[in-house]
């Protein structure tokens, strides 16, 4: 079967997904030469890998500095990966900058979930507990829609979740994942701070 798999369609998957030769032509032979599920299987394979690596240090990294044209608008972010030596590479530099980019385009407040206040959190949910009893909703139900709610909201104010600015069909998340399959080490946003001119 892997006879049958065209070296350009190989170079396609590379080019689309970042991922070596031979994981790529592996991935096609397995989907018959289906591209869309190759890049399925090679995204669940990279899930697993980045699951994997999760436990390992990660000390060292970049801080990136992103001041938005106009100067009205700057972030900085610290993005940690194991060593000196992946730190160094072109990938993982404009990784730090294109989610520099993106917490200056999107605002979140936190990176996980966790980081989110407890007193927000409890004040955002009362807020759509009253909403949701004002639209006459079965009690029986308020809960789930309510959690539903929180979901989106957290999915709005905190970066891991937040649908990347740059390609809305992943979250930052998803980009930090994919980012971990192919450069082989644990990678973590460790913080950030945006300023905005004239703004506490």
């Amino acid at each position: 079967m892997l006879a049958e798999i065209s070296p350009k369609l190989v170079m396609e998957l590379r080019q689309r997904t970042g991922v070596g030769m031979m994981e790529c032509k592996k991935a096609l032979a397995e989907s018959n030469g289906d591209i869309e599920l190759a890049i399925e299987t090679l995204r669940k394979r990279g899930a697993a890998k980045a699951a994997s690596k999760a436990e390992r240090a990660a000390s060292q990294g970049l801080v990136e500095a992103y001041i938005h044209p106009g100067g009205g608008v700057g972030v900085l972010v610290e993005i940690n990966c194991e060593t000196d030596f992946v730190a160094r590479t072109d990938d993982f530099a404009a990784l730090v900058r294109n989610v520099a980019m993106h917490i200056a385009a999107m605002n979140p407040v936190a990176v996980r979930r966790e980081e989110v206040s407890a007193e927000l959190a409890a004040a955002e949910r009362a807020i759509f507990v009253e909403q949701v009893r004002a639209e006459g909703k079965p009690a029986a139900i308020i809960d789930k829609i309510v959690d539903g709610k929180v979901n989106k909201w957290y999915s709005e104010i905190v970066l891991l979740e937040q649908p990347y600015v740059k390609d809305d069909k992943k979250t930052v998340g998803d980009l930090i994942q994919e980012a971990i399959a192919k450069m082989g080490e644990n990678i973590q946003v460790r913080r950030f701070a945006k300023f905005r001119l004239g703004q506490d």
